[in-house]
């Protein structure tokens, strides 16, 4: 790609780059992205939200500038207060040409940043109206949202092909697809995580993610409940303040579950590569940055069979039936019994990753978008 100027781009939509506790994909993504913008040359600016309770402020993440502006605690408004903020200080203060969106909630203020000449770009991940965390009122909401988010951007970036599909199906016109990367710097071995939690390497079934009734946990602990074994299960990630679903999943916990609390970078890399197997058992999905992450470790598989994951994966990992918790249970036995089939796929995993997934290429793919709409 033959970049002929360097650009100011800002963003926002995302919570914190780098994550910090209660964070999700589109922080990771953020977290990979702008600071390859940066390395090419280009300015970049990042919105980051400040909770009441955070007590950690960034003003700097590897190149890229961060901004911090306050928000509410109350759910779903916080990313309309904070994206408030940011796009009347990009708009007035001019902190960019060129602005990146996270979210298609956030897709009713492209047409402000429309109106004061400047390029937007939105990143959909998923179906977010269905997702059973919002209310009744928020999924009105992020449906008439899509409204937007097909018309009034420069362009609408989609990290998989079937929410793609079904946006072009809907509103008769094309829009462009750049999937996750995967692969992570060289991981520093590091004894003392797993001397920390109390672990064995090979010895625990792994998760990271927040604690949310897509991602599928109820069903994981509801399975691991019935099974006999004495591996250990991991479940990385929630919230400074536990909510009344993380409080039901401690519930449902043994004394082979272990809640070690949020960890991202090294550490989590480091939970990966030394997992007996990495276990997914969401009921939504986006393209999962976690799952391409595990891809390009080579840690052995096994998440559920929506459609977004099984475009990830395609046949180099273990799937079981969406929501099932009988087919969950007899796919992890099955892992257990099968430990040089499922090393396997995760090798073949692994070169798929490499081969479809590249930050380098992710980035490639943004830029010329970028200079070319």
């Amino acid at each position: 790609m033959i970049e002929k100027k360097k650009l100011r781009i800002a963003a926002f939509g995302f919570r914190s780059i780098p994550p910090k506790p209660g964070c999700a994909g589109a922080d990771k993504f953020a977290s990979e992205l702008y600071p390859r913008f940066v390395k090419r040359g280009h300015t970049v600016i990042a919105y980051n939200r400040l909770y009441p309770s955070d007590n950690k402020i960034y003003y700097e993440f590897e190149g890229v500038k961060i901004i911090n502006f306050k928000t509410t605690r109350f759910k779903g408004f916080d990313t309309l207060l904070h994206s408030l903020k940011a796009t009347f200080h990009i708009i007035f203060k001019n902190t960019a040409d060129h602005v990146h969106i996270h979210n298609g909630g956030n897709s009713i203020w492209t047409m402000f940043f429309r109106l004061a000449g400047k390029k937007t770009y939105i990143s959909q991940d998923g179906f977010d109206w269905k997702r059973d965390k919002w209310p009744w009122y928020g999924k009105i909401y992020l449906y008439l949202s899509t409204i937007i988010t097909a018309n009034s951007p420069n362009a609408v970036i989609f990290d998989n092909i079937f929410v793609k599909e079904e946006f072009e199906k809907k509103f008769k016109k094309k829009f462009h697809i750049i999937p996750y990367g995967s692969e992570i710097p060289e991981i520093k071995n590091k004894p003392s995580v797993l001397e920390k939690i109390k672990l064995i390497s090979g010895e625990y079934f792994l998760f990271v993610g927040r604690f949310i009734p897509d991602k599928g946990l109820h069903y994981l602990l509801k399975a691991f409940q019935q099974m006999q074994t004495n591996k250990k299960l991991v479940l990385v990630g929630g919230a400074p303040n536990p909510s009344e679903y993380e409080k039901q999943l401690s519930a449902l916990a043994d004394e082979r579950v272990l809640f070690p609390g949020f960890m991202y970078g090294d550490d989590v890399n480091v939970l990966m590569r030394n997992a007996y197997a990495y276990i997914q058992p969401s009921d939504i999905e986006g393209l999962s940055p976690v799952i391409l992450t595990v891809m390009g470790i080579g840690t052995p598989l096994i998440c559920s069979d929506i459609k977004e994951n099984i475009y990830a994966v395609e046949n180099t990992a273990l799937t079981f039936k969406q929501s099932n918790i009988d087919s969950l249970k007899k796919t992890i036995e099955y892992s257990l019994l099968h430990p040089l089939e499922i090393q396997t796929l995760a090798d073949k995993a692994k070169q798929r990753a490499r081969t479809h997934f590249s930050w380098e290429k992710v980035t490639d793919q943004h830029l010329e978008l970028f200079f070319n709409t």
